[in-house]
């Protein structure tokens, strides 16, 4: 299942694609359009005050799995456009015609998507690049992208079908590569709810394309089928951008994981910072 985070005005909000089309978290709209510190409350208020929506809720309502703020995938209350063009009518918030808009446009760039795939990958680029990320920082992102896609598609053929297996198998790639695990890695750097990697210098990214490269050429050659032995080929893939890993620190006498993050000063911003102090 495809998940990531949407932006209207500086908030994020979680989305993941369901039946072909995106579906948003309702608690993170609700707090866009209302400022609540307690969407879930907001909401509960807002069913009792609209029965006519509260009536529809179970069909407006589907709970998919999104990433929460420790990490992990939970069931979340989503609703695709239609439903939250419907939730918004019992809100009354200014942001509430904006927001429309943005959700249109949303929506229909996802029919554009499946018409012409290449569009999410220009999409991908310019939001990186928006957010201040350098051009060669961007080809490494995207490049690391393409193999974990490559990966994941190894995966699904070689019976390992569930997210939870998928994160068990990505874990052991990165705690052979980096030494800790991702969960360990995000901690570091100080994030919650963030994407780990889209907070990884640019030799953090590379080590992480090699392991999980070395992985899938592993996985094909010892041809591993089933969950334990993908886990063992992981391990292995793993391992090999370990041992590069602990060669180039050895050899710069630099560690390669990093606690730094993109979070308050852009990645772009940072590497002009750091030519200059060099």
């Amino acid at each position: 299942m495809e998940t990531s985070i949407a932006v209207f005005r500086s908030k994020e909000i979680r989305k993941t694609i369901h039946n072909n089309e995106w579906w948003f978290s309702i608690a993170d709209v609700v707090e866009v359009l209302t400022d609540s510190a307690d969407p879930r409350q907001y909401i509960k208020k807002m069913r009792q005050r609209d029965s006519e929506l509260n009536s529809y809720w179970g069909t407006i309502c589907t709970p998919l799995r999104l990433k929460a703020l420790d990490g992990k995938m939970r069931n979340t209350n989503c609703a695709n456009t239609e439903g939250i063009f419907r939730m918004i009518q019992s809100i009354p918030s200014p942001k509430a015609e904006p927001f429309k808009r943005w959700l249109a446009k949303v929506g229909y760039e996802r029919v554009q998507e499946i018409d012409d795939p290449e569009l999410a990958t220009k999409r991908t680029r310019a939001l990186y690049k928006a957010k201040g990320y350098s051009d060669d920082w961007i080809e490494k992102r995207m490049r690391g992208i393409a193999i974990r896609e490559e990966l994941t598609d190894e995966w699904k053929k070689r019976e390992v079908k569930r997210e939870k297996e998928y994160a068990i198998l990505t874990a052991e790639i990165a705690k052979a590569a980096f030494g800790v695990a991702p969960g360990e890695h995000k901690k570091l750097k100080g994030l919650i709810r963030e994407n780990l990697r889209d907070h990884m210098t640019d030799l953090e990214l590379i080590f992480s394309m090699l392991g999980e490269a070395a992985t899938t050429e592993i996985t094909r050659v010892d041809d591993a089928k089933g969950f334990q032995e993908n886990k063992r080929a992981a391990h292995k893939g793993g391992e090999v951008a370990g041992t590069a890993r602990k060669d180039l620190e050895k050899k710069t006498r630099k560690k390669v994981v990093s606690s730094g993050n993109y979070i308050d000063i852009p990645q772009k911003e940072q590497k002009q910072l750091n030519k200059k102090g060099s």
